[in-house]
């Protein structure tokens, strides 16, 4: 997580090698959600293109988080970058080093995943007044969960049987899901265009994932370099659970 982060300075739309990827089904290009997450832009763009090593991006979608801790603002971004093969993860924040903030750091994390790797892709809806719904209300808040390594987590709580005043001691209940990231998108506060970006990239990642006929590569790319990116070992679900 970053501390007291000021805000990253902005780059042009397209910079240099960085051609913009035009999803028809999306909103904007990747380059244009990179610039308008504002994070950082052009050193992200940069470190998304090394990790695709010249791969053609399928369908994309860039996730900024930010969080108010007292008279501190938090922020990290997320942005996944689908390819025919596979699923690069990429992961930003910055540290503040020094009290008065001239001394910044980026901490960056890319992961790249096989498609045919991935265990499945859940998407969780809320809407508001369910019983006013009509089928041209919109998502209120989205999230989506990607899971591909096997690894679970387990929510538990304590059992009841319903009735409100029994006192008895029924044990303790729980669920079992299976996440790697997970990404909460909200109509409110990311704006509706995102909640549909999210939902259509799901959509891109279960064809390429299940074989289905999926979106086709928009003729531009991104022009990146051979070096590969190391791959660390955290996993990218922090800060996005509920």
């Amino acid at each position: 997580m970053s501390s007291k982060s000021p805000t990253p300075p902005s780059g042009p739309a397209t910079t240099g090698h960085h051609a913009a990827h035009n999803h028809s089904s999306q909103g904007q290009s990747l380059d244009q959600a990179l610039q308008r997450a504002g994070f950082y832009p052009v050193l992200v763009a940069d470190v998304v293109a090394d990790a695709l090593d010249g791969r053609d991006c399928l369908a994309h979608l860039v996730h900024l988080e930010t969080h108010f801790d007292r008279a501190e603002v938090r922020r990290h971004i997320t942005v996944l970058v689908l390819t025919e093969d596979m699923l690069v993860i990429t992961h930003v924040d910055d540290q503040q080093l020094d009290e008065a903030g001239e001394q910044i750091v980026a901490q960056i994390s890319t992961e790249s995943v096989p498609v045919a790797q991935i265990r499945s892709v859940v998407l969780s809806y809320m809407y508001a007044q369910p019983q006013n719904y009509t089928p041209s209300d919109p998502v209120r808040e989205l999230t989506l969960s990607i899971a591909w390594s096997g690894g679970q987590r387990l929510d538990v709580g304590p059992a009841s049987c319903g009735d409100p005043q029994c006192e008895a001691d029924h044990g303790y209940t729980g669920t079992i899901s299976q996440e790697d990231i997970v990404l909460r998108i909200s109509s409110e506060a990311d704006g509706p265009r995102a909640v549909q970006d999210a939902k259509v990239f799901a959509r891109a990642l279960r064809a390429v994932n299940t074989g289905a006929p999926g979106p086709s590569a928009h003729p531009g790319t991104i022009s990146a370099p051979r070096l590969r990116s190391g791959v660390f070992g955290n996993r990218l679900s922090r800060g996005h659970q509920r």
